[in-house]
Parts: structure tokens; sequence; C-alpha cells
């Protein structure tokens, strides 16, 4: 494994349990309808003693930690986007998913906001290029507060982004068109209702399937 950077080695030190054993249950926990005491009681399935209020704190602890590692081996996208959101329930309360593919179907970004509005949009690509770099193009749907977003980033560069609206011209169209959302099934397999917490933890990476298969 490598050498974990002072602030992941410093956090996991004050967790008491190995790295792998906290792994599993954070994936698991953010990545499907698990409850707490169902990892505490398939922990115990193999072998391991954790309580449930243990794996609470692993729950919050380590995903802002988790998602900077991540972030630090995430591919590079492409420059041509697709721009798209859904409204999704996180913990009762309805949100709306921010979400961004590429060309080859790589995830851009994710974002969570309460509105569906300019300030969302806005804030969600003035998100996604400062992680992700500024694309050439970006493909939206006839949103007229996402359409307003961009407006409002491109005021700001000395290069604008090009920007496309989809239209739905008859059923076949809008198959194909639907298809290629990055809200669309296609681009969520394995997807749970708690998936929406935490969007970025739906497919391990960064060795951490390796993880799951070892405990498994």
């Amino acid at each position: 494994m490598k050498a974990l950077s002072p602030t992941v080695a410093k956090v996991l030190k004050r967790l008491h349990y190995p790295l792998e054993i906290m792994l599993v249950c954070v994936r698991w926990y953010v990545a499907y309808p698990l409850s707490l005491r169902n990892l505490e009681e398939m922990m115990a399935e193999r072998g391991i003693a954790v309580d449930h209020s243990t794996v609470h704190r692993w729950s919050i602890k380590l995903p802002p930690v988790l998602e900077k590692a991540f972030r630090r081996c995430k591919r590079p996208v492409g420059k041509s986007w697709r721009m798209d959101e859904t409204y999704v329930k996180v913990r009762g309360t309805w949100k709306y998913l921010y979400r961004a593919v590429d060309k080859a179907g790589n995830t851009v970004d994710f974002l969570l906001r309460a509105k569906r509005d300019k300030q969302a949009a806005r804030r969600y690509f003035e998100k996604a290029i400062d992680q992700n770099g500024a694309p050439e193009t970006v493909t939206i749907d006839r949103s007229g507060a996402n359409l307003a977003g961009l407006h409002a980033v491109n005021t700001e560069r000395e290069t604008p982004i090009k920007i496309r609206q989809a239209v739905l011209v008859q059923i076949g169209s809008a198959n194909r068109l639907n298809r290629s959302s990055p809200i669309h099934p296609s681009h969520q397999a394995g997807a749970s209702p708690r998936v929406s917490r935490h969007p970025r933890f739906r497919s391990p990476s960064c060795g951490l399937q390796n993880v799951v298969t070892k405990i498994s």
C-alpha cells in the first residue's frame, strides 16, 4: 500500500481500527441501503467485532478524507461535457443532484443543492471547472437556470465556453438523448437509495475494490 498523506494518516490513527475494515464498512454504508446495525451484524459474521456507533463515526470522518484522496487519482476528463440534474431524496429531504459526463461517459463532478436555479447551476460549473479544468463545450437541456448559470460563468472568462442546448424532436431522438444523459440509469450501475448521499463512492477506486474483495 502506498504511503498515506500526513492528513489521512492522522485521521485514521484516531479511529483505532485496521484500514481495510474501515474502508469496507464505509463503502458498504454509502453505496448500499444498509443500516449501521446491518453492518455490525455483517462484520460479526466475518469474525470482526465492531459496534454500529463506531461505524457511524467512520461514516462521518472518512468520506471527506477519501474524497480528497480519490480526486488526486481521478482520471482527466474530456473537453466536451453533457450536464443534467435530477431530483433525489437525501435523508427524507428532496434535493437536486447535478452531474456531468464527458463524451467517453466519464463522470466530471457531482453537486447536491436544495434548489434548481441559476445560483445552483453556476456553483456546479464553478466547482467542476475548478476541479477538472474548463471544457470547450457543454451540452445542457432546455433549463433556463442551467443556461443562465453558464452565461454567468462565461462573463468572467476570456474564452467563453460553447453552449449547446439539446432539442428533442422525436421519440427515437429523445430516447438516444436520454440514454446519453449523465442521470440515465446506464450511467448509474449499482445505484441504490443511499448512493445519493455520496455519489462518488458508487464505484470503488484507488484500490478500494481490492479491499472489498479481501474482506468479503
